[in-house]
């Protein structure tokens, strides 16, 4: 495979925001996990399951109109296994999304039940919603509000900077900074990040990368790359991109930076069509 370098991505409020989550899960009866579902494990923070425990969670596989569908299944229940309980959706479009709130009063029936007997009517479901840099996390907030993010006011021991975004009579969410973390030691994982743009494209060598998701991309979905540039998919791909396209410098030579580009964005945005970079290894 096309090398891309040893990526490495240090956001300095990491440990901040670790901090935060520890402190504000205290505040919350249950989390939302949103993940990317074309790298639906690549883009969950390893951190989590450490950090949330025993709390109830939700997982948002978000970006599911791009994703390959039958992976996104697999994975769903490869997830739901393990129980964790899981809702595919589209935020952009809405696809999926209304499945959220009657999930939330299924999986916290108990806890509500509870605050019934002792007369606490009223008191309001509260949610940590976390997840990495560019999962949709934003989108899945701005959709269950309808778009109006409403403060709800301050809350004791949350740090300024969250807010509480109520997207119903009695349920809140709790939006957090999106984290990466430090350290990749999963090679794999860190490139499946650079392909869906998790980290910046300016800390890496862009034609390396694209180089690499087309090596990717020709080994599952041939059929799709081949489609969609109309390429023989027998030499360099950015190459025969730039070719195909028309994108030559001075000589004839091909411009492979903006083939580069070209590939990398219209993965991105689900122009090449529904791929998944990564499947179950253990089974569903």
């Amino acid at each position: 495979m096309s090398d891309v370098g040893n990526i490495q991505w240090f956001p300095g409020h990491m440990t901040k925001t670790r901090r935060l989550i520890e402190a504000d899960l205290k505040m919350v009866d249950a989390v939302v996990e949103v993940t990317d579902a074309r790298i639906p494990e690549s883009s969950r923070n390893p951190i989590m399951d450490e950090l949330v425990g025993t709390k109830p969670r939700i997982m948002i596989m978000n970006k599911c109109d791009v994703a390959d569908e039958k992976a996104t299944n697999a994975w769903r229940k490869y997830y739901e296994n393990r129980g964790i309980c899981v809702i595919v959706c589209d935020c952009r479009s809405g696809k999926g999304i209304n499945k959220f709130l009657p999930t939330v009063k299924k999986l916290l029936s108990e806890l509500i039940e509870r605050r019934k007997s002792r007369g606490m009517i009223g008191k309001a479901l509260r949610l940590m919603v976390v997840g990495i840099p560019n999962v949709g996390k934003s989108s899945f907030i701005n959709r269950m509000a309808n778009s109006k993010k409403t403060k709800v006011g301050d809350r004791p021991g949350v740090t300024r900077g969250k807010q509480w975004v109520s997207i119903d009579k009695d349920v809140e969410l709790l939006d957090m900074p999106g984290i990466l973390w430090p350290k990749f030691e999963d090679k794999d994982v860190a490139q499946r990040l650079a392909f869906t743009g998790a980290i910046k494209d300016e800390v890496m060598d862009t034609a390396a990368l694209a180089r690499a998701l087309g090596e990717v991309l020709m080994r599952d979905y041939p059929e799709l790359v081949k489609a969609r540039y109309k390429i023989a998919g027998e030499g360099d791909i950015l190459d025969e991109i730039a070719r195909a396209r028309g994108m030559l410098i001075s000589g004839g030579e091909p411009d492979t930076e903006r083939a580069a580009a070209t590939l990398l964005d219209e993965f991105r945005g689900g122009k090449i069509g529904r791929i998944t970079l990564e499947m179950p290894t253990n089974g569903v």
